[in-house]
């Protein structure tokens, strides 16, 4: 696991975020997905997480932090979590999803919140597993499904 944001890991990065978005039926405008994402992690608007395997980045994930003025605290969206397909069911999305938790907790977030589709079965699995429970504020009727747990603590 790295938490580096180099330029190679970045560059490594950007291609599973193309990846990410063809998953989910974002074809084309790969040039300016790659733009998208390397412009967040420059302007420091989101954490990009990967884990690299022989020098490889084979999963990442993106987080962005939010702040309510109301509730006075933070919450991460964990907005996007991407293993490639010849690693999946390695650990690596686990691991990933682990480190969000842990940083957050480090951070003083309140929680963290993530949504994945209601038909991504695997996914699902994986958050359930980790603790994560449907969001009782959220709308679950749509495509998409929303997940929320404290950040830190024990997982199964």
């Amino acid at each position: 696991m790295t938490a580096q944001t180099d330029t190679e890991t970045v560059a490594q990065v950007a291609e599973l975020f193309v990846a990410y978005r063809s998953f989910y039926g974002r074809e084309g405008d790969e040039d300016a997905a790659r733009a998208f994402l390397t412009a967040r992690v420059e302007r420091g608007d989101s954490l990009v997480r990967a884990v690299l395997e022989d020098g490889r980045a084979v999963a990442f994930t993106q987080v962005y932090p939010g702040h309510s003025s109301l509730r006075l605290h933070t919450t991460w969206q964990l907005n996007d979590l991407f293993v490639a397909p010849d690693v999946r069911g390695g650990g690596a999305g686990v691991a990933l999803v682990r480190h969000v938790l842990a940083e957050a907790a480090d951070a003083g977030a309140h929680e963290v919140r993530l949504e994945t589709q209601r038909t991504n079965t695997r996914a699902r699995a994986l958050y359930e597993r980790l603790g994560f429970g449907l969001a009782a504020d959220a709308g679950q009727d749509g495509e998409f499904l929303t997940y929320t747990r404290a950040p830190g603590g024990s997982d199964g």
